[in-house]
């Protein structure tokens, strides 16, 4: 590892800035004690840009790296969730712990600082995941913060024996409940009874929610109602959110306006919508990404996150957040890109509760990446997306 003194020229996007630019648009920036030290404007051309290191809010490093063998889905959510279930009566400790620090590892060499994985959970009793995911989380203090969500199918909390046990072991691992909601019967009485539970534990909720292009699928509004109904504000992540690309304009701008007053984090991601939704037996016309743009309208900023990794889910990809930023901004139209960088910095660090928000300034941490490229128009290239990645002002890949 080699030491940085001052990252010369480099620019700084304004949703990053945690200071006053002043109308400059590029600068030095000097590092010290693991720490910004100071910044100031450049009189030299950009030779890079200079992100907080990322955060990634949705990922499923139990299931990633498995397609060989359980074999892909091809465009059918169902049948992927089918595939898993039976590969997943096969996996063991050591299998589960060579495959979750591979994908740890890469997140890590391309600038993640943080990240979030669902872990499929069952039934009442803990997932061999589970303790997995507990010694890696001790082994990559310092360097990756993980957090983990217990993927729980909604229709297990029908049993409230059951529910109440998953809640309990989910408090004692220091996690986050979450549910995957779908048109399920009786889905606000269900949602109800996590949101209680969640209550009754003090923890924070993260939902799989309208994971599909059905209109008629609205749990995403049922969340929203029963977040400010039990003061949850901005203690509740909801990933997906499909079949709001297809609702009716004004029913779905109704839903984001009290999404934005819920507080609620909403994260879409590119790679695995983009691969699942929409019909196979032609160019499909939906693109399956959330209404970003539209949701950002209200000042509900969103979040871009991995999701799959080389799974039934999706089969291809890998853990670099800057990728799927790239594919974000095309399926999304989010435009002028800089504008959006924020989806894999600042905006996830919120919604995972993290120490520092990603905003970059005088006495934040020097965990920082800096791409090649100097312009906005660069990021989305494979130049510019090479980077230098920077932790406690040290750099550690290139």
């Amino acid at each position: 590892m080699s030491s940085f003194q001052t990252l010369e020229a480099v620019r700084i996007p304004p949703r990053l800035q945690g200071f006053e630019s002043h109308g400059a648009e590029v600068f030095d920036v000097s590092l010290a004690g693991g720490r910004v030290a100071a910044i100031q404007p450049s009189r030299k051309p950009s030779r890079g840009t200079l992100l907080s290191a990322l955060v990634d809010v949705h990922a499923h490093i139990d299931k990633n790296f498995t397609v060989r063998e359980a074999g892909a889905a091809q465009g059918n959510l169902f049948a992927a969730i089918e595939r898993m279930a039976t590969h997943r009566a096969g996996w063991t400790h050591d299998d589960l712990h060579a495959r979750m620090t591979r994908g740890i590892d890469e997140a890590w060499r391309a600038g993640t600082r943080a990240l979030r994985t669902h872990l499929d959970w069952q039934d009442a009793e803990a997932p061999l995941s589970l303790a997995a995911f507990s010694d890696l989380r001790e082994a990559w203090r310092g360097r990756v913060e993980l957090q983990f969500v217990a993927l729980v199918a909604l229709d297990v909390f029908a049993d409230a024996k059951v529910g109440e046990r998953i809640a309990q072991a989910v408090r004692d691992a220091k996690g986050v409940l979450g549910a995957f909601v779908y048109r399920n019967a009786d889905v606000q009485g269900k949602l109800a009874r996590v949101f209680e539970l969640a209550k009754a534990h003090g923890l924070a909720l993260d939902f799989h929610v309208d994971e599909g292009l059905d209109r008629e699928a609205t749990g995403l509004a049922d969340i929203a109602e029963l977040t400010i109904a039990h003061g949850m504000q901005g203690r509740v992540v909801c990933g997906h959110a499909c079949s709001l690309s297809v609702q009716h304009e004004a029913s779905a701008l109704r839903t984001l306006a009290r999404c934005a007053e819920a507080g609620i984090h909403l994260v879409s991601l590119p790679t695995t919508n983009l691969y699942l939704q929409g019909a196979w037996d032609g160019t499909p016309v939906h693109r399956g990404i959330t209404r970003i743009r539209e949701a950002a309208a209200q000042g509900l900023r969103a979040c871009l996150a991995t999701d799959n990794v080389q799974d039934s889910f999706y089969p291809y990809g890998g853990y670099d957040l800057v990728e799927t930023f790239a594919l974000g901004v095309q399926m999304a139209h989010l435009a002028p890109a800089d504008d959006w960088l924020d989806t894999i910095t600042v905006n996830p660090a919120r919604a995972m509760g993290l120490a520092w928000d990603g905003r970059i300034a005088i006495g934040c941490p020097a965990d920082l990446v800096l791409l090649a490229a100097t312009d906005e128009h660069e990021l989305l290239d494979g130049k510019g997306r090479a980077r230098t990645v920077i932790r406690a002002g040290e750099t550690i890949a290139a």
